[in-house]
């Protein structure tokens, strides 16, 4: 990881050491810590945890989320979307998913894919 701001080195190290804490190890375990409410929020007290975070990470062990970043945001407006709240416009993408019968995840990062190279 390439991180080029302290603060981000130091938020790395917190999630790090709330995992530790509670025992989660492997790839496996994170996936089965994120099913519980409780751990997404521990997740939320860290400094610089959000929840395009915590769906990002969802999304890095096998889980199926819309990450919801600047790239997403920019694609919805270009589309006629208005500026939602983020659970909101992420469960516009997700509904855009189903609707299309695409995997919320491959959505998203089709999506990122193509916007992240137009910005």
């Amino acid at each position: 990881m390439k991180f080029n701001h302290a603060r981000k080195v130091a938020t790395a190290h917190a999630i790090t050491d709330l995992l530790a804490a509670d025992g989660v190890d492997t790839r496996e375990d994170l996936h089965a810590w994120l099913d519980h409410q409780a751990n997404r929020a521990a997740l939320r007290t860290v400094k610089g945890v959000g929840p395009k975070s915590i769906d990002y990470m969802g999304n890095l062990v096998g889980r199926s989320h819309v990450a919801v970043d600047v790239h997403l945001r920019a694609f919805a407006v270009d589309a006629g979307v208005p500026y939602l709240p983020y659970d909101e416009l992420r469960a516009v993408y997700e509904e855009a998913a189903a609707l299309l019968g695409h995997d919320k995840g491959g959505l998203e990062h089709a999506v990122w894919r193509r916007r992240s190279k137009a910005a």
